[in-house]
């Protein structure tokens, strides 16, 4: 539908004629008599029809007018209301970010966009990774943090930035880590048959674990399996067993949940990414979250 022809035959009914449209249109009736018998060719159907010496709505040309009508109505409504922001009004930075993501870190890759020059109005939303990526695609957010890239073969036009990357650490309540401290095989044979704590299946760091336990001939005993990281670490800190996270947040764990760090490997390594619509970065705050997002993450494990 060609909106400048609604627009044209909303006025011509509104202001009752196409004299009268035309004057407040600054056209020429010539010009929009033209235009509404295209319109209506258009659409398939006589929307007018002559009343003594001038025009009237058909029957379908009243429902098509309250269709017009309401919607030039909310357009007004917006542009009234799009005026009316306040100038300082602070930018938006709305950021998806998937539940596997621990909160914490989540914090330190956004901080540089907090510490920026520029106001920020922050929104963030937590869930899974495909639910987000379709907001993403609709605009409704401006980034999205994964702990893996953009997946192959889904419908949505994104492009991906690495953050970073960091080792893997296996924390436990100190009871626990005692315990494994005392097993005569050190780490991480020491797991061997001890409680252990696995994300869900969502997580990219799932499928790195269970390799390196295949790879180093480990048969830990899975007690639980999560999607949301904090509930893991909730009941790693309540004993349940054992749990890994990533070494880039290794001093929050333990401060936050009163475990210790049993051991850590270099070989099962968790890389984050930010997700984005634009291949070159505009929006000021996605831009410092990806240039300051390294040093937050990168190393190996024994410096993380």
């Amino acid at each position: 539908m060609n909106f400048k022809h609604l627009h044209y035959f909303w006025a011509v009914a509104k202001w009752g004629g196409i004299a009268r449209a035309g004057e407040r249109l600054h056209l020429t009736p010539q010009t929009l008599s033209t235009q509404l018998r295209q319109f209506e060719e258009r659409c398939g159907v006589k929307l007018f029809r002559p009343a003594g010496k001038g025009i009237e709505l058909t029957e379908a040309g009243r429902m098509a007018f309250s269709y017009a009508d309401e919607m030039f109505s909310i357009a007004g409504e917006l542009s009234d209301a799009l005026h009316s922001l306040p100038a300082d009004r602070p930018r938006s930075f709305r950021v998806g970010v998937s539940d596997v993501v621990p909160k914490s870190l989540t914090y330190r890759i956004l901080a540089p966009a907090l510490a920026g020059a520029e106001a920020l109005r922050f929104v963030c939303r937590e869930g899974k990774l495909e639910s987000l990526l379709a907001d993403l695609a609709l605009h409704r957010l401006d980034l999205v943090l994964s702990d893996r890239p953009l997946p192959a073969g889904i419908n949505v036009r994104g492009y991906n930035h690495r953050l970073g990357e960091s080792g893997t650490g296996f924390f436990a309540t100190p009871a626990l880590a005692q315990q494994l401290a005392a097993n005569p095989s050190p780490f991480p044979q020491s797991l061997h048959g001890q409680p252990l704590l696995l994300p869900g299946d969502d997580s990219a760091l799932r499928q790195r674990l269970l390799a390196w336990f295949e790879r180093e001939r480990i048969v830990p005993r899975v007690v639980g399996e999560f999607d949301d990281s904090g509930l893991m670490k909730a009941f790693g800190r309540a004993g349940a067993g054992v749990f890994p996270v990533t070494l880039a947040v290794r001093e929050e764990v333990i401060a936050n949940y009163g475990v210790e760090l049993v051991g850590t490997t270099d070989a099962v390594r968790e890389s984050y990414f930010a997700i984005s619509v634009e291949r070159r970065v505009t929006h000021p705050a996605v831009r410092a979250v990806i240039d300051g997002a390294s040093a937050r993450l990168d190393g190996p494990a024994s410096k993380a």
